[in-house]
Formats: structure tokens, C-alpha cells, sequence
């Protein structure tokens, strides 16, 4: 059974993931917590990063940090932790050195040996409910607390490129070389990914991300291949899980990066996030209808670099954006939730996220001219 936690006063996100037409659009950014603000900075000081994520009070407290920062202006809390503790989690090494770094990636299929069979997702990633169960009440009701995950086949990608990569190149070798065993991996992934998100779901989060980073570097044969299957089980099997143990069956976002709004749409999630390569108006004739005939909530998608371009140019593209998103709705605001069309870079001045946060609440409450 669920939790006893304080009573929500600001379910504006809630609602507009559940399609519904809201007074303004909430808002709230990824990576919000963490580095561009000079507190979370202090932190890392005399910190590892994760040493901050395992620890449930440290975790918490760089979870409140942008909310005591900007206080009603943000219309949820996203847990501080990685996507890359579930590799952590299946026994992989992982440092930050300065950016993720995996001491002994996947070289070849016998190097899946190595993993574990079976994780106890409640041992291994522990920590995360900890932390989550702890900043809900730490949130008081406040705003709603986002949980994540990283997807099946990012989460692959680093597995096998050890870090970041601009091609690409092992992992999706990978695909091509080793299909079968490339979707035995995925499938694991998976497993893991479902339990950890009902686990979130039962110590506090309200709200459900999956992060597919990077969806946009398979061509929409591979995506639909290699990462839709895998995204459409975390989404029913999530949905699942939380009714087979009464727990509240919260809305699901999926963040497929670059990847086709409408094959994304179709993993069955309640919200799309979009990054700013793409139209609002756009993505909601690719999507709307196409899961049972509802409307899709979509999420984004302000260029995160507009916030280096000073206050003149964030006013202007704030309001271009809420426009787009009003008349993608027919000129209401309706299932769109502003956040920027990835996460937040370290040198952003944070009175320009404040100003950028200001110009949503302005703009998106009614149609602009």
C-alpha cells in the first residue's frame, strides 16, 4: 500500500499530464537540480557526485535547492539522482571523471556474462526510495515529486561505449551485429527499469520519466526495433505493477530525443517530451489520437541555450514558444507542460532560469499576440 504523505496544494503538473486544460502551463526543468546552481556547486565541493546520490539527505537536500531558490515559480520537483545507476545497480562501475565513465564496458556478448542474473532492485538501488520518500515530505505538498529512468537502449549505449560518445559507433555495431543479443540485453534493462519505477512510485514519486537521450540516433526502423518494445513494456508493465499493489497509477512521460513524435506516441506514455528541433503544432497532429483516441500531453521545448541569449531574447522565445503550444491546442491551454528541450548546461546564470521560469507563467496563461 501506498505511503502517507502531506496533502499536494499545487497539482497543476499533475493535472495537465492527465490531458486536462490547466489555468497556465506548469513548468519545470530537467537537471534542474544540480550544476548551474552555485549551492549545489558548494555541495560538490566536499562531495562526490555519487556519493550525493546514495545518500538520501544529500540527495534531498539538492533536490530542494531549486524549489527554495524559486519559490512558486516551479511547479515540480525532479529527484536528484542518474540515469546510470542502473548499470551501477546490474554491477558496473561507474565514475564521473569529470562526465560518466565506465571502468569495464561490454566489449563483446561474453562480457554480458559478467552481469547478474537476478538484481534486487530494493538492495541495490535502495537508496533512491530513501531519498524519494524523504523529499516528499521534505516538499510538504508543495509540488509534485518526478521520478526516472534512464531508457533500455540509452542505458545500452553507455553500457557498451564505457561514457559518452558522439558516433555512437560500439553500440550500435551492436544492433547490427548482434541483434539477438543486443535485445537479450535490452530485456534485462527492462526487468530492472519496471521494478525500480513501481519502487519509485511506492516511496513517494508522482510523476514517472523515462529518459531516451539517445532515441535520435537510430533511424526509425532501429527505434521502432531496438527501443519502442522495450519503452511500450516499461509502460504497461509499470501500470500493471502499480494496480497489482495498489499503488497509484501515476502518469508516465517518455523523453525520446530526436526520435519521431508519432512512433513515440505510440509507446503508450500520457506525456511526450519534446526537444526544440521540433513544432508543437506538429507533434500534436502526429500524436494526438493515436493511443485510444486521447489527447497527449506534450512536454518542452524551449532551446536550452536561449538562456545565454540575455533577457530580451528569453522573453521573445518564450512567448514564440507558448504561442506554438496554444494553437497546437486550438488556443488553450491544454495537456502541455513548458520545461526546455533538454536538460539545463552548467553556465546558466540562474536569474535567467528565474526570468525564464517568470516569462512561462506570463505567457503561457493566455494566448499572446
Amino acid at each position: 500500500m501506498a505511503q502517507e504523505f502531506p496533502t499536494l496544494t499545487n497539482d497543476l503538473l499533475l493535472r495537465a499530464a492527465r490531458g486536462e486544460q490547466t489555468e497556465r502551463a506548469p513548468v519545470w526543468v530537467m537537471r534542474q537540480a544540480g550544476r548551474y546552481l552555485p549551492e549545489f556547486r558548494k555541495t560538490r565541493e566536499t562531495h562526490e557526485f555519487f556519493e550525493i546520490c546514495r545518500s538520501p539527505t544529500l540527495a534531498t537536500e539538492i533536490t530542494m535547492q531549486p524549489i527554495r531558490r524559486y519559490a512558486g515559480l516551479l511547479d515540480a520537483a525532479i529527484i536528484f539522482s542518474d540515469i546510470l545507476v542502473v548499470p551501477q545497480a546490474m554491477g558496473m562501475e561507474v565514475i564521473m571523471n569529470p562526465g560518466p565513465h565506465f571502468t569495464d564496458p561490454l566489449n563483446t556478448p561474453a562480457d554480458i556474462e559478467k552481469l547478474p542474473r537476478e538484481v534486487d532492485v530494493e538492495k541495490e538501488l535502495g537508496y533512491v526510495f530513501e531519498a524519494l520518500t524523504l523529499t516528499r515530505k521534505t516538499l510538504a505538498g508543495q509540488v509534485p515529486l518526478i521520478g526516472f529512468t534512464g531508457a533500455p537502449w540509452t542505458l545500452m549505449m553507455y553500457m557498451i561505449e564505457g561514457g559518452g560518445s558522439q558516433t555512437r559507433q560500439k553500440s550500435k555495431t551492436w544492433l547490427f551485429k548482434y541483434p539477438e543479443v543486443s535485445k537479450q540485453l535490452l530485456a534485462r534493462i527492462t526487468d530492472i527499469c519496471v521494478q525500480y519505477l513501481i519502487g519509485q512510485v511506492n516511496a513517494g514519486a508522482q510523476l514517472l520519466q523515462v529518459f531516451d537521450s539517445n532515441a535520435g540516433d537510430l533511424s526509425p526502423y532501429d527505434f521502432s526495433t531496438f527501443a519502442l518494445p522495450y519503452l511500450k513494456r516499461i509502460a504497461d508493465e509499470v501500470r500493471e505493477g502499480l494496480k497489482a499493489r495498489q499503488l497509484p497509477v501515476v502518469p508516465l512521460t517518455l523523453f525520446a530525443k530526436g526520435a519521431s513524435p508519432s512512433l513515440a506516441a505510440s509507446a503508450g506514455y500520457d506525456t511526450i517530451g519534446l526537444d526544440w528541433t521540433l513544432d508543437p503544432r506538429d507533434a500534436a497532429k502526429l500524436t494526438d489520437g493515436i493511443i485510444d483516441g486521447r489527447t497527449i500531453t506534450l512536454q518542452g521545448n524551449l532551446d536550452p541555450v536561449v538562456l545565454y541569449g540575455g533577457r530580451e531574447a528569453i522573453e521573445r522565445e518564450v512567448k514564440r514558444m507558448c504561442n506554438a503550444f496554444h494553437s497546437a491546442r486550438g488556443g488553450a491551454c491544454k495537456a502541455w507542460i513548458a520545461n526546455l528541450g533538454h536538460g539545463i548546461t552548467p553556465g546558466v546564470d540562474p536569474e535567467d532560469m528565474k526570468f525564464f521560469l517568470e516569462c512561462v507563467h506570463k505567457y503561457s496563461a493566455v494566448p499572446s499576440s
